[in-house]
């Protein structure tokens, strides 16, 4: 069983990350968000799922011990394969994931695709109780279009900031915003900046 992996990153192609380890480059795949964060020539440490079928292994690789948790428990419900368990956390945070189950909030994951009415119900179901809801302080952020939201993170991601702390500061960024600065990445970006700019000031 392949648990990690730490070595030089040689490729990025979508969702398929090439790491190098020992010499040989192993081919992992990853959430497209995880794979822009990753960049070329730098070392780079992934969770791995090592999927064993008789006519392929595949190895499924993430940036958080948590991520790898939900992963596996996702493959637990029935129709539930590793690609599609992927694609959930592709769209999902763990935590988003933990509220939705515990919400009964079957509609988060009938977003994904690949996943159907009846096996976003069935998630839910048999995930009930198995994810802890971590608490937080701050209120929910309110809403925006989606690719405003990934475009912006997607940006920030670009210039250098790590996906959490971006992550961060884009739902900081739309608990300020208006209705119509959430409606354009220029606008949301600049909200993003202006919230990572006193941590870039206290790191310097």
């Amino acid at each position: 069983m392949i648990s990690s992996v730490r070595g030089t990153v040689l490729a990025v192609h979508g969702s398929t990350a090439v790491i190098e380890v020992g010499g040989v480059g192993l081919a992992v795949q990853v959430t497209p968000r995880h794979g822009l964060s990753l960049r070329l020539g730098s070392e780079a440490t992934l969770r791995t799922a090592l999927i064993v079928r008789e006519d392929d292994l595949s190895l499924f690789g993430f940036a958080e011990a948590d991520e790898l948790a939900v992963f596996d428990l996702l493959r637990s419900v029935t129709g539930v394969g590793p690609r599609s368990a992927l694609g959930v956390l592709a769209v999902l945070d763990p935590d988003q994931i933990a509220r939705a189950i515990a919400a009964e909030d079957d509609a988060a994951f009938r977003k994904v695709s690949g996943i159907g009415p009846k096996t976003a119900k069935l998630i839910v179901v048999s995930l009930a109780g198995k994810l802890a809801v971590l608490p937080t302080t701050r209120s929910a952020a309110p809403q925006a279009a989606a690719p405003v939201r990934d475009s912006v993170l997607l940006a920030l991601v670009g210039l250098g900031w790590p996906e959490r702390t971006a992550t961060v500061a884009v739902d900081e960024a739309l608990i300020v915003a208006t209705d119509l600065e959430r409606e354009t990445m220029q606008s949301l970006l600049r909200l993003a900046l202006a919230h990572l700019g006193p941590q870039q000031a206290a790191a310097k």
